[in-house]
């Protein structure tokens, strides 16, 4: 019978201790209302990035149309002068057929058939070649009679001819040729000195 004080002094601390517990808490949790946000700052800002990401997308599409066209035209380019060093190396060939058919005299042509048929064929056999280079973008020039251009000629002397306009070709030495909108190799000829100053359109 001596422990039912203790064990009434017992219930009556714990008892103490949960009310303490229940109604001094030290943290309160209260829900704060969150602020509503300004909409036009959120405008101002969406309108921002909106602009932001146009302006990457119109750089992209304009960097890949350059990239377009750069590339159109190193295929173009590829098509045009990819037979460049080959041509070069043929017109060795057209130099050479040229020549054959200069050296055979008109007179000799006239009196034997033989090298007549052969003159015939020579120049035959030139102009089939001079056509085929001409299929692969390569012709011959032809600037007898027009303005000197540095960038299709090569002057080799200077001819006193006050007839014709100052800087006029007027003898071709070697015949040039392009290939596409380049030269592919200059003409060498000889230039009017005298005359008026500018040569009339060719």
């Amino acid at each position: 019978m001596q422990d039912e004080p203790t064990n009434q002094k017992n219930l009556n601390d714990n008892a103490a201790t949960n009310q303490t517990s229940a109604g001094d808490t030290p943290f309160e949790f209260t829900a704060q209302p969150q602020a509503e946000p300004d909409p036009f700052a959120v405008l101002e800002k969406l309108t921002a990035e909106n602009a932001e990401l146009k302006d990457r997308v119109l750089r992209t599409l304009a960097e890949m149309e350059n990239l377009r066209r750069r590339t159109e035209k190193e295929v173009s380019d590829a098509r045009a002068y990819g037979v460049t060093r080959f041509a070069g190396d043929m017109l060795a060939l057209a130099d050479n057929l040229s020549r054959a058919v200069g050296s055979v005299p008109p007179d000799e042509k006239a009196v034997d058939g033989t090298l007549k048929t052969l003159a015939e064929g020579l120049e035959l056999t030139e102009r089939d070649f001079l056509s085929r280079l001409a299929r692969h973008g390569v012709k011959k020039l032809e600037p007898k009679g027009v303005k000197f251009d540095p960038n299709m000629h090569e002057a080799l002397f200077e001819v006193p001819d006050p007839s014709v306009p100052n800087g006029t070709v007027v003898q071709v030495v070697e015949d040039g040729y392009s290939i596409g909108e380049r030269c592919l190799r200059p003409a060498k000829v000889g230039v009017a000195r005298g005359g008026p100053k500018e040569a009339p359109q060719a």
